[in-house]
């Protein structure tokens, strides 16, 4: 079924109405009244709703039922990443929102050679909020995962510590895998957190311990910086049960 987002919205309302790029959108597939279509506030609820009319600027909705997302999953997974050269932070914010992720977030680290400064920052930020939001749309997601950005790897290690599984890759790590940290479920919240196309430095390995995080490897190869974040997220649905 289409779905449209209209982010704050309040749904327990008896009629909607789509404008602007929502309107646009619904005119290029054609809908018309009587046709069915699903409505969401980008934080996890929907409503069905019914095309009751279409003028020249807008269309009017009747709401049928609001209810919880069901495409959400149960475990709530936090993707950070260092910041990484050129567009590969628009790939993984794309690809994992469509497999589940809750949020994404970039920071900065030791051998990052992109440090997008502050004005260029806030023009990345709408776009890649864009890309989250498309991204939600395509994949029948009830939420739009946030895309945030921290001004340091230490603020990164303390926000990600909070979880109950945080977890950091680091390609000299071999005692632990991931599956051998993903073997004490329940978990509500995951932290994943990977570093740049060089890495991260011993002693930011040593930052990450001392804040909490348990360090872990993803296998015997070395896996790009845009693929690690993915790969390790597709375990933790998989372990979590969405798969």
């Amino acid at each position: 079924m289409t779905r449209f987002f209209m982010p704050g919205q309040a749904l327990d309302v008896p009629s909607l109405r789509l404008t602007d790029e929502n309107f646009q959108h619904a005119r290029v597939l054609r809908l018309k009244p009587g046709e069915q279509l699903l409505v969401c506030d980008g934080a996890g609820r929907e409503a069905l709703c019914t095309v009751a009319a279409v003028g020249a600027a807008d269309m009017t909705l009747e709401v049928a039922q609001c209810r919880q997302s069901e495409t959400e999953a149960a475990v709530r997974v936090s993707v950070y990443m260092a910041f990484p050269k050129a567009d590969k932070l628009e790939h993984v914010i794309q690809k994992a929102t469509e497999l589940g992720a809750f949020e994404i977030v970039a920071f900065p680290s030791a051998r990052c050679v992109s440090r997008p400064d502050e004005k260029s920052l806030k023009k990345k930020l709408e776009r890649w909020q864009k890309i989250a939001a498309s991204a939600a749309e395509q994949s029948g997601r009830g939420r739009i995962p946030q895309v945030l950005t921290l001004g340091s790897y230490r603020e990164a290690l303390e926000r990600a510590a909070k979880a109950d599984k945080a977890l950091l890759f680091y390609e000299n790590e071999h005692a632990t895998t991931l599956r051998m940290a993903l073997s004490a479920p329940p978990f509500g919240t995951v932290s994943l957190l990977t570093g740049p196309e060089g890495g991260l430095e011993e002693n930011e390995i040593a930052q990450a311990r001392s804040a909490g995080m348990q360090i872990c490897t993803l296998g015997r190869r070395i896996l790009r910086c845009e693929t690690a974040p993915l790969c390790a997220l597709s375990a933790v649905m998989y372990a979590a049960g969405e798969f």
